[in-house]
């Protein structure tokens, strides 16, 4: 059997149909169920509506990052300098990504808990006169979306920072540059797809997070996608919440949209 028999167009009919039915069908439906123009302005107009659209997505951006201060020391570290343990390395990362968001929540839970391991250890060191509950603050969310989205960042950079010619870094190296100036004039050039792809997926998949506002925080950070899963178990107005998931889906086009260009742009250098 010949290799064009193999490929012809015919074999992907069925996942495209699969496409179409369970992921474009839905959308376009959302698009209509939130097309009304009130809803809209409601959103965007509404004092406490627009300032959840920017705690969204300042809560994106912060998330975003210290996932990319977490996650660029690991993925340096895996490709540079792991050596024959780099496949240890990368079971770490993406064994989080092996269990259920909502384990790895209540996880951060019991460790942030008044009884929990961390109380536990600031009062073994002195450093704590009584409990605190650190599962109720702001930076319990911030601890659990680090979690949940760091693995996507250090893979990303990862992937780049493997096809990076060591010979370039060695040779800013011969010419008398040191290892700092090596990393910020080469290195990290040269890794800016991997930094914008990690920021990217981080930054949407933030966006739409709510599982961890949701159990961290005490659900003092309210975010969008909160807001639809409230508006669909509690108010169940329908309309509203298609309308704030499709202004969510808007971001998601435009980061998709600018990572197409800055890759198109690179693409014509």
């Amino acid at each position: 059997m010949s290799a064009y028999r193999l490929a012809r167009p015919g074999w992907a009919l069925p996942a495209l149909l699969f496409v179409l039915l369970f992921f474009v069908a839905p959308l376009i439906a959302n698009v209509g169920r939130g097309a009304q123009g009130e809803a809209y302005v409601k959103l965007l107009t509404d004092s406490y509506y627009a300032s959840v659209l920017l705690r969204t997505l300042q809560i994106s951006a912060v998330t975003t990052l210290a996932c990319l201060l977490v996650g660029y020391p690991v993925a340096l570290f895996m490709v540079r300098y792991a050596g024959r343990w780099s496949g240890v390395v990368v079971f770490l990362v993406i064994a989080p990504l092996l269990t259920s968001i909502i384990m790895r929540t209540f996880g951060w839970r019991v460790v942030l808990a008044r009884r929990g391991l961390w109380n536990g250890a600031l009062a073994a060191l002195g450093l704590l006169g009584r409990p605190v509950a650190w599962s109720e603050q702001d930076i319990a969310v911030y601890l659990g979306l680090v979690h949940v989205l760091v693995p996507f960042m250090v893979l990303s950079i990862a992937s780049v920072l493997q096809g990076v010619d060591v010979r370039l870094e060695e040779s800013a190296r011969v010419l008398g540059a040191g290892r700092l100036r090596t990393f910020l004039h080469v290195t990290l050039p040269l890794s800016a797809e991997g930094i914008a792809t990690g920021c990217l997926l981080c930054f949407v998949l933030c966006n739409g997070s709510f599982l961890t506002m949701l159990l961290l925080g005490g659900g003092r950070m309210t975010t969008l996608a909160l807001l639809i899963y409230q508006q669909f178990s509690t108010t169940q107005d329908v309309g509203f919440a298609a309308a704030m998931g499709n202004v969510l889906m808007l971001a998601a086009v435009i980061c998709f949209g600018l990572q197409y260009l800055m890759l198109r742009r690179r693409g014509a250098h």
